[in-house]
């Protein structure tokens, strides 16, 4: 069996989707599936490349047990639309600019938002906290929380297909 690869994105790759990787990672270390389930984080900019996490969100996910230990990178089309089995986009925008670069159809029905997988919460999407006092990375990473959840339910029915 090959490994399900995920791949979160959002616009700077240093707050919203290290934290979803960081605790997405966790839960499937949780339930001894690294060996099934591989994930990254990517931004649609390259403001940030080469960087660590915003420490704010470094900070806050620390608080609830997660590590974020990624260094920034940028959404390549041309290795992520292939390498991954889910892009998962952390708002409209990221979803629509990341959809945009899709030229196949097999490549457009790997892209989720990451509120579609919401269980508990409800939003439409994850926000930005990078202009934010700590209120809003405490938002995100409930956000994540709650979708990481239902992502890895849905990843897991495609495993057990």
């Amino acid at each position: 069996m090959t490994k399900k690869r995920i791949l979160f994105v959002c616009m700077g790759n240093i707050c919203r989707s290290p934290a979803a990787e960081a605790i997405f990672k966790s839960k499937i270390k949780a339930k001894n599936l690294l060996n099934k389930i591989e994930v990254d984080s990517a931004g649609t900019i390259d403001y940030h490349i080469g960087e660590s996490a915003d420490e704010r969100m470094i900070e806050h996910a620390v608080k609830r047990g997660y590590k974020i230990d990624c260094i920034a990178r940028q959404f390549d089309k041309l290795t992520d639309f292939t390498g991954y089995d889910y892009i998962i986009t952390m708002d409209d925008e990221i979803y629509n600019e990341v959809t945009s670069l899709a030229n196949k159809n097999e490549h457009r029905k790997k892209i989720f938002k990451m509120t579609n997988f919401c269980e508990i919460l409800s939003a439409d999407n994850i926000p930005d906290p990078y202009y934010e006092v700590a209120s809003g990375f405490e938002k995100v990473i409930d956000l994540l929380e709650d979708t990481t959840n239902g992502l890895l339910k849905k990843v897991l029915d495609d495993i057990n297909k």
